[in-house]
């Protein structure tokens, strides 16, 4: 999966006192993309190196991959990231990606695109604490932890994780396979956001019925990860259909649901999501 990354290791401890050096990766987000060196032809990409980009300033530590810290080239006080750093350097042979595009073209290497992923997701979380959300005020970094602080009204905000579940839902030698709604959409399984006040046992029998109208029993946690892309802890449980295996697909959601044999189930390209590790857990009969 996209955290499989040993021998390399992701430090994800805050360390308000780190400093950015010449090799230091810097994070330059704006509008849901980051700045990146890609190699279409060798399939590679790199973060843009501290003195690439000027020695800017205004850096936020994110977190460490290896011995190589990461920084986030924040906006100027007050505004959003939509504004970069005055003194920020960016190179022509660097351009803003998403990370559907690093996953649809299989880019590596794969500590890499761990640290995009977890990039994104803390990049997103810096830009929409620019403001306090209860007064307004600009949110200052907490000076003792990962946090906005506002320094008006002392409210104190923590990155938002959003717990969701994936949904193995076996029938026999059959499992149920879903594709969402969208042009590139691949092979995958139930999925869906926990409710407040809510289980994860009970968002798997939830969602299961409201995609598929199937009921469900002897629901078992498999295995987490955490999915940068929206900000998820991915918890994936395998379950069985209990009494009428017909499905009745909600269309505002899926395109496709159906009972696939083992040996029938097609794979997504890349070993990067649970969803896949999932169906193929299943498909070699390990399940």
């Amino acid at each position: 999966m996209i955290q499989d990354i040993f021998p390399h290791h992701l430090y994800n401890q805050y360390d308000p006192s780190a400093e950015p050096v010449l090799t230091s990766r810097i994070v330059v987000y704006q509008d849901g993309r980051i700045l990146l060196h890609v190699d279409q032809e060798r399939g590679t990409f790199d973060f843009p190196r501290w003195h690439e980009m000027g020695c800017p300033e205004q850096m936020t530590y994110l977190f460490s991959l290896d011995e190589t810290k990461y920084f986030l080239a924040m906006p100027d006080p007050g505004k959003g990231f939509s504004s970069l750093p005055r003194e920020l350097v960016i190179g022509e042979d660097c351009d803003f990606y998403n990370l559907r595009e690093i996953r649809r073209w299989g880019l590596r290497p794969r500590e890499s695109v761990f640290a995009a992923f977890t990039a994104l997701q803390l990049a997103e979380w810096y830009e929409r604490t620019v403001f306090c959300g209860k007064c307004g005020h600009v949110m200052h970094n907490s000076e003792k932890e990962r946090a906005r602080v506002c320094p008006l009204c002392g409210t104190t905000i923590y990155p938002r994780i959003n717990p969701a579940v994936i949904v193995g839902v076996k029938n026999g030698d059959s499992l149920l396979i879903t594709r969402y709604k969208g042009p590139r959409s691949m092979n995958a399984l139930v999925a869906g956001f926990t409710e407040i006040g809510e289980t994860f046992e009970e968002t798997v029998a939830r969602e299961v019925m409201e995609e598929t109208g199937v009921r469900v029993k002897n629901i078992r946690y498999y295995k987490s990860q955490p999915w940068g892309i929206a900000s998820d802890i991915l918890a994936g449980f395998y379950c069985e259909v209990d009494g009428d295996p017909t499905i009745r697909i909600d269309e505002s959601e899926l395109k496709y649901a159906e009972w696939v044999r083992r040996e029938e189930i097609g794979l997504q390209p890349q070993d990067y999501s649970l969803t896949n590790e999932m169906m193929q857990r299943f498909k070699e009969g390990k399940e």
